[in-house]
């Protein structure tokens, strides 16, 4: 089975995280939401508080196939300051694994240069972030081993890319079908 992870950091958007955690474990991928800190609840942007399944110093993260950034403000500026977490991406990018990012989460990405000559979107505003990348205002931008989509009203598209990224299109299809979204990304 596929795994993914998604990393969830004091401030993160609410909507980004469980609404991607929820179209991934219908498509079937292992999800397990991460915390950065030494704490399994984590409070998000519009607080509410989230319990995670694992803390990134427990973790162990070598069968993971993607990992995954919710944006949301001050969670993407925490995910920004956590080392470990820089080193885990940038070693996951060089193993050309899939890297999603959302909202102000792409940040994270611009600043390791991990977005250089690479098609990316964010949330307006947080693009001049994004060095090195040709920035786009489409809802999802998948560009290689890297997703990353503009928002939490876009949260759907940037799940079912993953989703069609990590199984198929046509799986895609059938969560998107199952959830009652009549436009895919």
């Amino acid at each position: 089975m596929n795994k993914a992870v998604i990393f969830l950091a004091e401030g993160f958007e609410e909507a980004e995280a469980v609404d991607t955690i929820d179209v991934l474990r219908r498509g079937k991928i292992k999800t397990t939401a991460v915390s950065i800190s030494e704490e399994h609840k984590v409070k998000g942007a519009h607080g509410i508080t989230l319990i995670a399944d694992a803390l990134f110093s427990e973790t162990d993260f070598s069968d993971v196939d993607a990992l995954i950034l919710p944006g949301g403000m001050p969670g993407a500026s925490h995910l920004n300051t956590c080392e470990p977490l820089k080193q885990l991406l940038v070693k996951h990018y060089e193993e050309r694994k899939l890297i999603a990012a959302i909202c102000a989460a792409p940040i994270v990405l611009g600043g390791l240069g991990l977005l250089k000559g690479r098609r990316a979107t964010c949330y307006p505003g947080f693009g001049h972030q994004l060095i090195g990348a040709t920035l786009s205002d489409d809802p999802v931008v998948a560009d290689g081993n890297i997703i990353t989509g503009r928002g939490p009203g876009l949260v759907f598209d940037f799940a079912l890319a993953i989703l069609s990224h990590m199984q198929t299109k046509l799986w895609a299809d059938d969560v998107a079908n199952e959830l009652l979204i009549l436009k895919l990304f």
